[in-house]
């Protein structure tokens, strides 16, 4: 049976720059996000929408292929969180991936624990999401605060980066597991 592409995103993650820029004479209405180092080929008309910009068109996308057509409460938005501006290509990964699978994202960032009233004041938007994926590296405090004070999944997202010991991400992973 045919399949419907319209709104199939096809995107390659971890992309540097330089890579994109080869593949962008390429590969028509390929889009990259700096931030995010995602290169991807949105849904037709899905491109600039709702806050999703990016960068150029005209590369290549190896990578995943999501269906942003499938089921879901697309009314409902996913809360990504960070700790800390290290851990904001991983939140802006997650947030972009989400977006282009056409799932509205309520991006609060630099809401670590050093700063609990950052986080404190944004507990609105935290309650009404659907899910919550909060990054952290360092200690990885901030999912188990944010799990307190969310009505909805908390993905918990341990980082490599940042300062102090976090020894490579696995002090955050051991805090997320317990």
């Amino acid at each position: 049976p045919e399949r419907n592409t319209e709104n199939v995103v096809a995107m390659a993650t971890r992309l540097s720059q330089e890579v994109y820029d080869e593949l962008a004479p390429e590969v028509p209405g390929l889009v990259y996000y700096p931030a995010a180092r995602i290169a991807a080929l949105p849904p037709v008309g899905r491109a600039g929408e709702d806050g999703i910009s990016g960068v150029g068109r005209g590369g290549a996308s190896a990578g995943a292929a999501v269906d942003a057509g499938a089921d879901s409460d697309a009314d409902a938005p996913i809360a990504v969180l960070c700790a800390g501006t290290s851990d904001l290509p991983i939140a802006e990964e997650a947030a972009i991936t989400a977006e282009l699978a056409g799932v509205p994202v309520e991006r609060l960032y630099d809401v670590g624990v050093a700063g609990l009233h950052r986080l404190l004041q944004q507990i609105p938007v935290v309650r009404k999401a659907k899910v919550v994926i909060c990054v952290a590296g360092m200690d990885g405090a901030l999912p188990s605060v944010v799990g307190g004070l969310a009505r909805c999944p908390v993905i918990a997202v341990p980082t490599s980066v940042g300062y102090g010991a976090a020894f490579s991400g696995v002090a955050p992973l051991l805090t997320m597991l317990n």
